[in-house]
């Protein structure tokens, strides 16, 4: 597929696509706004949810519109770097992203994706039931507080759990002059909230847990745990078993193909201390191209580097299956065909 075709057909595409929706929203009647349950209609499906584009009123702040649509704070500033997140003012335009593309691998029971701060759950369908996805957005550890890596399981629930500041957590806030208590009771001042599921890794140390501090959602900011909206863990706590598997993920490059077409989905890469840091596109680009596999496809290279750069989250169609040549058509092939292995010139930033 030449240049000039490959740019139309993406043009169309991006044209075509029914992501924007518009609402005249206050945060007043924010709370029921967008759900983050995902009916799948046949078991392949990759992609779940929609962008929309929303008005804001006097009252708004990015803050309270992230939580209100399922949102960590950072999804949403990003993607509207021009808007002051505390006084955006009435009548800005926002983009909200909402359109998923599903996590690689198995996709049953917990999977936390660190560097889209987002945690999937895959409940087992019932008998002749669909086949459903719940999604919502995470905090993860923070600088020299790594939230770990690989796969382990839910061994204890607590309602109202009770507090015990390990020592070293204890001593970064003394150092900080906030001094902690061996132990903080349920309340407003836990910091776990009200509901907290223990995984099996560090030996029991890390949890998937509420806050007291919602505002923090999304962000890198806990001592290695999974920190949640105070609503979100609620409506999920009651759904997870004791032994639910839980994957932990760094995938900041996912890629789905949906009717011929390769969508990109980009977030900032996350280093060993969850800290999340500017992409190097060489190495985001060599990610696309592992993902693409062997599959013949024509890449718009100049556009896919432009929504890595971004890393952004918001999904982007940036190539099309191509057809291999006939034999009798091989040998004319004209040099700006682009694939997965595309010649030096083409493949790489």
């Amino acid at each position: 597929m030449d240049a000039f075709n490959l740019n139309f057909a993406l043009a169309r595409r991006q044209t075509a696509a029914p992501v924007v929706l518009l609402a005249l929203l206050s945060t007043a009647t924010l709370s029921t706004a967008n759900a983050t349950t995902y009916t799948l209609s046949k078991p392949d499906d990759v992609v779940v949810g929609e962008d929309q584009t929303i008005m804001t009123v006097y009252e708004d702040t990015l803050y309270d519109l992230a939580r209100a649509y399922s949102l960590g704070s950072e999804e949403l500033i990003r993607v509207n770097p021009s808007v002051d997140p505390w006084l955006p003012g009435a009548g800005k335009m926002l983009v909200v992203p909402g359109r998923h593309i599903l996590p690689p691998g198995p996709h049953e029971g917990i999977v936390v994706n660190l560097p889209e701060h987002r945690l999937y759950y895959f409940p087992k369908p019932k008998r002749g039931g669909p086949i459903q996805v719940i999604t919502y957005p995470v905090s993860i550890g923070k600088m020299d507080w790594r939230t770990p890596l690989g796969t382990t399981h839910v061994i204890q629930k607590q309602k109202d759990p009770t507090w015990y500041p390990p020592e070293s957590v204890r001593k970064e806030h003394a150092e900080a002059g906030d001094p902690l208590p061996p132990k903080v009771g349920p309340g407003p001042d836990n910091p776990l909230g009200a509901y907290a599921m223990r995984l099996a890794a560090g030996n029991g140390t890390y949890l998937i847990h509420g806050t007291n501090n919602p505002i923090a959602v999304g962000l890198a900011v806990t001592h290695g745990c999974i920190r949640m909206y105070p609503d979100d863990v609620a409506a999920l706590f009651p759904l997870i078993p004791v032994g639910t598997p839980v994957r932990l993920i760094n995938v900041p490059v996912k890629v789905a193909w949906i009717d011929g077409e390769l969508l990109l989905e980009a977030h900032p890469p996350v280093d060993a201390q969850g800290q999340s840091f500017e992409p190097d596109i060489d190495q985001f680009s060599d990610l696309l191209k592992a993902a693409v596999g062997d599959t013949t496809v024509a890449i718009h290279w100049d556009y896919a580097r432009e929504v890595l750069q971004k890393a952004d989250g918001v999904i982007a169609t940036v190539g099309l299956e191509a057809e291999l040549p006939t034999q009798s058509e091989a040998a004319p092939a004209p040099a700006s065909t682009a694939t997965a292995a595309a010649p030096a010139d083409t493949a790489r930033p």
